[in-house]
């Protein structure tokens, strides 16, 4: 039982933890999206035909929004070169050659 009850409770943290909102009023409306003023700038939200709406959502009225941000796309931008190496690395392994040619001087 105990198991069960800690298991619930991350996945609440979890799906909490990428959970955004926005309040303020509402610019401007249409069926893919909603914009909102909030601190003078305006948030502009997509939404579909399954965002939940309660009340009688207008220009004008005042809103919350709850919303959360996923990833759509990631390019990697690798730093290795051919070898496998970071450069980073093939840089501080020139730095430590040079040094250790001085050494032997």
């Amino acid at each position: 039982m105990k198991r069960s009850i800690a298991v619930l409770g991350l996945s609440l943290f979890t799906s909490a933890a990428f959970a955004y909102q926005v309040t303020g009023p509402v610019l401007d409306v249409t069926d893919t999206k909603i914009v909102v003023e909030k601190d003078k700038e305006k948030w502009e939200i997509a939404r579909d035909k399954d965002t939940k709406v309660s009340g009688d959502l207008k220009k004008g009225s005042r809103v919350t929004i709850q919303y959360k941000m996923t990833a759509t796309a990631i390019d990697v931008k690798d730093t290795k070169g051919k070898d496998g190496k970071d450069k980073d690395t093939k840089a501080k392994d020139k730095d430590a050659k040079k040094e250790a040619a001085k050494d032997k001087k």
